[in-house]
Order: structure tokens, then sequence, then C-alpha cells
């Protein structure tokens, strides 16, 4: 079959009236290959028979395209940026403008790392400074299975490699063969499903107004055709505080600068 993924994406159309075609085509095909191995397909004819005919390959493969990645502390360099320039400079310009509070957007928080990492900078950058830090984070993603995940914020101790000893032991606590997060990290947290590609909200509803101090959107726009990366990137544009800033993936920075927006710091993956 010349491109199994248009056909498929075809009968998705059809069938379920879910559109693939919004995903670049490079996603989509190691998507397709990899359930062709694991389903034992020994063509891309097999498997697009498979999932013409069985309901249940078609679901998996749908919501195989939802599933998202994420670890804490994943890019070294730009949370040291963040802990050492961005964050004091947004406390900055909240004393000097006379607001409250610090407010972001963690645009595509799979299972919580990124958010919970985020959290775990602000508050340690309050009990730096001795002084109480205002903050609330707006954590969304599209799938359910994923924000359900993020809120009871459980994770087995392989995928805690980049949290220290220190804030392993500040932030979480021993659950049988896994490590929870401590409620106190939790309270200036918002999750919630929401679609990047929507047409009706600019920014999740529960923010009501946007005005973000910081929108991260990482390990996201390279799954995405350029037409709606544009459309992803217009919306955390849009939704940003004046001297707000965008976090994306190293592998992403170019999709950034040829948007327009300036690298605060030298590979950091940090916009203006």
């Amino acid at each position: 079959m010349k491109d199994v993924s248009i056909s498929i994406g075809k009968w998705i159309l059809e069938k379920h009236r879910i559109d693939i075609s919004k995903y670049d085509a490079g996603f989509l095909n190691k998507s397709i290959q990899k359930r062709k191995i694991e389903t034992l397909c020994d063509s891309d004819n097999s498997y697009f028979d498979l999932v013409r005919r069985d309901e249940d390959e078609s679901e998996h493969f749908i919501n195989s395209l939802s599933i998202s990645y994420s670890e804490f502390f994943r890019n070294t360099l730009t949370f040291s940026v963040l802990e050492k320039i961005i964050i004091p400079s947004i406390m900055l310009d909240k004393v000097q403008l006379k607001r409250k509070e610090i407010r972001i957007w963690s645009a595509a928080c799979a299972a919580g790392q990124e958010t919970y990492s985020l959290a775990i900078l602000l508050k340690e950058f309050s009990q730096a400074i001795g002084e109480k830090i205002n903050f609330r984070i707006f954590a969304t993603d599209q799938s359910e299975l994923q924000i359900k995940e993020a809120r009871a914020g459980i994770y087995s101790e392989s995928s805690l490699h980049n949290v220290t000893l220190k804030r392993l032991k500040n932030w979480f606590s021993k659950n049988g063969d896994s490590y929870k997060i401590n409620q106190d990290l939790k309270e200036n947290i918002d999750f919630s499903v929401f679609d990047l590609l929507s047409d009706y909200h600019t920014s999740p509803p529960s923010s009501i107004f946007g005005d973000f101090d910081l929108v991260v959107c990482a390990n996201l726009l390279f799954y995405y055709q350029p037409a709606f990366r544009a459309k992803i990137i217009n919306k955390a544009s849009h939704c940003l505080s004046s001297n707000g800033f965008v976090l994306t993936s190293e592998t992403e920075r170019e999709i950034l600068l040829s948007a327009g927006f300036q690298e605060v710091y030298p590979q950091s993956a940090i916009f203006r």
C-alpha cells in the first residue's frame, strides 16, 4: 500500500468521525508501524484490513495517537534557566506591577510530571525567599486517562531518575513500590481535559481569562501538521501576559524561532 496512513485516516474519518490528518505524516506512520508489529501484521495491507474489521484495534490505534509521554525535569538546561532566571524575573514583574498571582498553563501535561516539576520549582523559590508565592498552574491534556493519572500523582521509582534525593524526600511519599506526590504540592494546580485545537476556547475554561506568565507547550508541536502547529502557537501567544514566556522542547526550538519568537537564553527552549 503506497501510503497506509491516508487509507486508515479516510476509514477512521468515515467510521468514527475523527480526523487524524492533523497529525504529522511521520508520526502517523511510526504509530502505524508500531501497531503493525504489536499485532503481528506482516504488511501495511494486512494492518489496514485489521483496523477495518476489528473495532477494538481501530479504537486502540486512535487512542495511541493521544498518549503523551513526559518526565520530571526533562530538560536539565531548561529547568535550570526556569529556576535561576525565569521564575525570579516573573516574580520581579509581579512586585513592580502589584499583581498577586503567577499564572502558568501546562498545555500538554501528560501524566503530570511536567506540571509537578514546575510546582516544585515555585514552592522551592518561595521557601528560598522566605515569602509565600501565590501561583496557579492550569494543567491540561486531551486525554481523560492522562488527566486521571496526573490527579492521582503516583509514579514508579524508575520514572523519577531526574528527581534529586532531596526533592524525593520533600515532595513525595513512598507508596508501596511507587511514590506519591504530597498533597500540598497539588493545592495550586487545576487539572482538566482540554483540546488545544478547539475553536471554542483560547485557553482552559477554568483559567477564565488566560493572561499567563508562562505557557509550557513542550514535546507536542512536532506531532502535528504545520497549519495545526501554527494554530497552537497562536493560541499560546494570545493568552500570554505582556511579559509572558513560552517554553517548548529542544527539538521544537526551530518551530518557535521561525514563528518570530526570541529565545531568552541560548538552547534553553524558552521564548518571548
